[in-house]
Order: structure tokens, then C-alpha cells, then sequence
């Protein structure tokens, strides 16, 4: 088959330390680039189809009169308690919604309402009943004293250093020294658990407003040797724009100094929505991996001509490496590692594989924990497992043919963060498992993995607060920066409850 289509061209760059790569955004005649875009517009015109009408409406219109206005029940049973008579899971609820349950006396929807709208119902019963039978805790408990239990450890928490605005990354400097950053642009030394009156100056200018600020602070792998701290932030263009950006830089006594730009883009690409910065930063000893959130522009996730909604792969100094996916694909920018994400908060990585892994988070449901291969589309918006957070559909598809199903994924949302595999020796039941922390539901999760898959997972504790990252520390154990709802922050540490 021979395609003779073209496109109208048109330029754009991506600047990295390393190079300045142009690009076109669309190639003509068809390329493998222009392939992707056609079918991702195919996908994303699947996607807008679903637009409809919201999901809590629907029930109050389809629904109440026989499963009651809160779903407590009515002349049917109640939808809150879980148990389904008819199955349980996503398919046997789309089931009955679609072709009823003729003997009950329950109508068939599926002639009146439209996929999305059936997908968007089941979204927001199964977030009701999972809020109704876990409500969500609106503040935090103090640290526990004394040890605590989990499965597999016994543990003790304490704290650290407190006294923090929004405290989202830590790292561990070889002088025994932490460095702590402040979500409204504050990078903060603490030495023996005693935050520096000053923090550090030099750091530049960030948009902290909504979802944006100061985000990851991390060590070059070699940090002993040339003194690289690399951040990522939201950075200030005109008009209340702002843009995910990465440079690294050296501490001078308490100054950030010989900064250079590892990745940014043209200012007149800066976007004045405040969601979905992604900035998050891993390296897996050679290579730096980093997300960028699709910043409220559904759709950009699929293209490959932009940063948005992705994670990109770069050399430390910013140089684009040569065997990126898309490194040589017309159109495509060439940091791109893995598209189709919303907002990517965790990135870790395996450290005796390579295996990177990464959580986001969806819009109303649909949050996700994923295992990232080279290339390969995740899904956004095409396929969600989640609603608009209006409550109408996203897509009617939670799944499509090429693209990656999530490892795990919540409704109602978690707010999925920081992700960890920890390696040291303090805690050998818990060696070499995975560790999550989620935002809105204040928890602490513990995963076992068997080839990319879960194997069995564990609720380690709940409600201590907003965990924003999960850090392994020189000791061995594990350390968490906090977002305390209502105000302050602080450091805690899990360690061993060593027996007397």
C-alpha cells in the first residue's frame, strides 16, 4: 500500500546542555512518527466520543429511583456495601448496567446510554461504595510511639526534622547531611536533624502556585567525585506561564553555584495551566529519567512532538542518548522514552535490572503503578480507568491494542507519589520490595513483585500524612518527607525495633 499523504510542516526545538535538536512536528510524506500520530488521533477521536453527560447525574436520573439518591438502596439493594450479587468486578457491572437483569426487574441501559457514560457509572459507583466503606481521613494521626507491626517488620518511626512548607524530595549528601526541598522554591540543608536558619541561595526563580514549585532534588551517581545536585522545578515564563525544567548545579557552603540547564524548552511553549508537572527525577546509574505531566491539555500524551505526558531519557550533562526510541524517528523528540501518561509522580528504578517503574496519577480514579519499557504508549486519555473530575467520561476504553495495561491501578483515586525499592539490610523481610505513598489517602504501601507483576501487597500503615517521597538513607532505613494536611511538614524515619 502506497501512502501519499503530506502535511504542512512546521518547526520546533528542544533545548538540552547537550545539543539543540529541531524537529518538525509532522512529517511528510507518512513516516513511522506520522503512523503514531494518525493512530493516536484515531484513539483520542474514540476518546472524545465518550463527552457526556456526568456520572452522578446519570444516577440520579437512571438510577435513584430504585438504588436510592446515595445509593443506600430502595426497592433495590444498596451499592454502597460491596456486595454484588450479580459479579463485582468492571465487567459484570458493565454487564448489568447494559443488558439488565431481566428476572429483577432491572431495565437494560446500554440503547440509552453510551459506552463512556456506562464506563463513567461504573467509576462513580465504585468510588462511592470504596469511600462509604473507607471514608477518607481529612487530617493526619501524630507519629505512633512505640513499635509497630507490619507483615513482614517490626518498626518504630521518628522523627527527623520538622518544620517544613510542603517538604517534596529528599537527598542524603556523603557528609552525613540532608537536603530538603520546599515546594514554594526553598532548598534547606539539615545537619543532625536541625534545619539550617538560611536556606540555600542561588536557587532560581519558581512558579509555586497550584500543582507547581520546587519539586526532586538528587545526587549525581558520582556526586563524590564531581558535586552534581540536580533539581527539578516549575519554572516562571510571561503571563503566568510555567514549564517543567531541570538544571544541576554545586553547593558552595550554602550557595547553589556553576548551574546549567539539563532541559527546558522555548518559553513560548510554557503553559499557563497549574496541573501536571510531573518532575520527577531517577537515574539508573548511567542514564537520568525524568516526567513531564501533560500540563491539562488532554491528548498531547499521545503526540510524540511534544514533552507533555511523557518520560524522557537523557545523559547526565543533557546530550540525548543515541538509542532513545524515537532518537531518530522524523517529528518526534528525541528525549522521549515512554508516552501516554497524565501525570507522573514516582519514577524508581530496579537497581540490580535496570527495570523502571512509575506511578500517576489519574484524573477522578484511575491513579496507576506501571512498569515502563522502552517506547511503549501508555494510554492517555485513550484508555483511563478513571472519570473527568467533573464526572463525566474520559473514553469508554480502559483498554486497546498497543498500549500498556497498568500493573495496578485505584478508584477512587490514592493520589500515587513517591515510589521505592528498597535495598539496604535494616529491614531484611522487607529487601528488595517496592514501596509507595500516596497523597489524598495518607498511605503507605508495600508491594511484592514476581516478573513485572504483584504479588502480594500490604497496607503498611495510614493517615501520618501527605507522603510526598520515600527515600532509602546511608543507614539503611527508610525515610519519608511528610505534608502534614492543615499545614507543616516534616521528616520521619522508619527504623528497626531493636528488642532490649
Amino acid at each position: 500500500m502506497h501512502l501519499a499523504s503530506t502535511y504542512a510542516l512546521s518547526s520546533c526545538r528542544i533545548r538540552t546542555r547537550g545539543q539543540e535538536v529541531a524537529f518538525l512536528r509532522m512529517a511528510a510524506p507518512y513516516s513511522l512518527t506520522s503512523i503514531v500520530f494518525l493512530f493516536a488521533t484515531i484513539g483520542l477521536a474514540h476518546a472524545q466520543q465518550g463527552n457526556g453527560r456526568s456520572a452522578p447525574a446519570l444516577f440520579q436520573d437512571r438510577c435513584a429511583g430504585c438504588h436510592g439518591q446515595n445509593l443506600e438502596g430502595g426497592k433495590a439493594s444498596s451499592l454502597l456495601d460491596q456486595k454484588w450479587a450479580h459479579g463485582g468486578d468492571d465487567a459484570s457491572l458493565e454487564n448489568t448496567i447494559r443488558n439488565g437483569l431481566p428476572v429483577s426487574g432491572m431495565p437494560a441501559f446500554g440503547t440509552v446510554l453510551s459506552d463512556a457514560e456506562i464506563r463513567a457509572l461504573i467509576v462513580f459507583i465504585r468510588e462511592s461504595a470504596t469511600r462509604v466503606g473507607n471514608p477518607e481521613m481529612r487530617g493526619s494521626h501524630p507519629l505512633p510511639d512505640g513499635p509497630q507491626s507490619s507483615e513482614a517488620a517490626t518498626y518504630r518511626m521518628e522523627l527527623v526534622s520538622s518544620g517544613f512548607d510542603v517538604p517534596w524530595s529528599i537527598a542524603f549528601l556523603p557528609d552525613g547531611r540532608m537536603l530538603v526541598t520546599e515546594r514554594p522554591g526553598r532548598l534547606r540543608v539539615v545537619k543532625d536533624g536541625a534545619v539550617a536558619p538560611e536556606p540555600v541561595s542561588g536557587i532560581p526563580d519558581v512558579w509555586a502556585h497550584d500543582e507547581g514549585g520546587l519539586f526532586t532534588v538528587l545526587l549525581h551517581p558520582d556526586y563524590a567525585k564531581n558535586g552534581w545536585v540536580y533539581l527539578s522545578f516549575a519554572d516562571p515564563g510571561e503571563k503566568n506561564t510555567s514549564m517543567t525544567k531541570i538544571i544541576r548545579g554545586r553547593l558552595r557552603g550554602n550557595a547553589f553555584v556553576d548551574q546549567e540547564t539539563i532541559f527546558n524548552m522555548p518559553r513560548e511553549s510554557y503553559r499557563e495551566s497549574g496541573m501536571s508537572f510531573g518532575g520527577r527525577l531517577v537515574f539508573d546509574g548511567r542514564y537520568l529519567f525524568f516526567s513531564v505531566g501533560e500540563r491539562g491539555k488532554v491528548g498531547d500524551a499521545q503526540q510524540l512532538d511534544n514533552p507533555y505526558g511523557k518520560i524522557h531519557r537523557l545523559h547526565d550533562d543533557g546530550r540525548v542518548p543515541d538509542d532513545n526510541p524515537f532518537v531518530h524517528t522524523p517529528g518526534a523528540m528525541p528525549s522521549i522514552w515512554s508516552f501516554g501518561h497524565r501525570n507522573p509522580q514516582g519514577l524508581a528504578v530496579v537497581p540490580e535490572t535496570g527495570e523502571l517503574w512509575e506511578t500517576e496519577h489519574g484524573p477522578r480514579g484511575g491513579d496507576e503503578l506501571n512498569f515502563i519499557r522502552r517506547g511503549a504508549n501508555y494510554g492517555w486519555p485513550v484508555i483511563t480507568h478513571g472519570m473527568n473530575y467533573d464526572g463525566t467520561p474520559v473514553s469508554s476504553l480502559t483498554a486497546k491494542v498497543g498500549m500498556e495495561q497498568p500493573v495496578r491501578h485505584w478508584t477512587p483515586s490514592i493520589a500515587t507519589c513517591p515510589i521505592l525499592f528498597y535495598t539496604g539490610d535494616a529491614f531484611p523481610g522487607w529487601k528488595n520490595q517496592l514501596f509507595l505513598g500516596s497523597l489524598a489517602q495518607q498511605e503507605f504501601l508495600r508491594f511484592t513483585l514476581d516478573g513485572g507483576k504483584i504479588s502480594h501487597e500490604e497496607r503498611v500503615f495510614k493517615n501520618r500524612g501527605r507522603v510526598r517521597d520515600i527515600q532509602q538513607g546511608p543507614d539503611g532505613c527508610i525515610y519519608l518527607a511528610l505534608e502534614i494536611p492543615g499545614g507543616g511538614g516534616l521528616v520521619a524515619r522508619i527504623v528497626p525495633d531493636r528488642k532490649p
